[in-house]
């Protein structure tokens, strides 16, 4: 399936600059210690290669559950304009997707949901964490929702 979510025209400012690095950079050694969860969501860490560097990128990502133990990620950065770029890694090397949820890494195959499915994970997600309609309600783009299915 292809991830193929248009930037739109208008949004919220993309976290960007040395202090989301950092802030990353924390959040993935806390998530990697301590696991679980990071200031109030689970989280994972989400490795995938660059579009177009070809670089390993780690990102923390906050994820849903979902069933038979897939998790669900939304591509929000915070109602941007544009998607994030892990989105666009995603979608050049989806082969190359890697979860780690903890303490264990796993390959993970990703999906992009569309339709009455993304509407039911939607509906899901923002029960759980009303704070995405917030970031919708920025953008006039469509927020990915992705499935990660871990790989046997």
């Amino acid at each position: 399936m292809s991830f193929d979510t248009r930037a739109g025209m208008r949004g919220g400012k993309v976290p960007s600059g040395r202090f989301v690095r950092m802030f990353n950079t924390l959040a993935e050694r806390w998530l990697r210690r301590k696991g679980g969860s990071f200031m109030g969501f689970n989280a994972l860490v989400l490795t995938t290669t660059g579009a177009k560097t070809g670089a390993e990128r780690k990102t923390p990502v906050g994820y849903f559950p979902d069933e038979d133990g897939n998790w669900l990620i939304v591509a929000s950065a915070n109602g941007a304009a544009g998607n994030p770029a892990w989105y666009y890694n995603i979608g050049a090397h989806p082969d190359e997707v890697r979860a780690e949820v903890d303490g264990r890494t796993v390959a993970v195959a990703p999906q992009q949901l569309r339709g009455p499915e993304r509407e039911t994970a939607w509906k899901r997600i923002t029960a759980a964490s009303p704070r995405f309609t917030q970031y919708q309600d920025k953008t006039d783009r469509e927020l990915p929702i992705i499935r990660l299915t871990p790989q046997s």
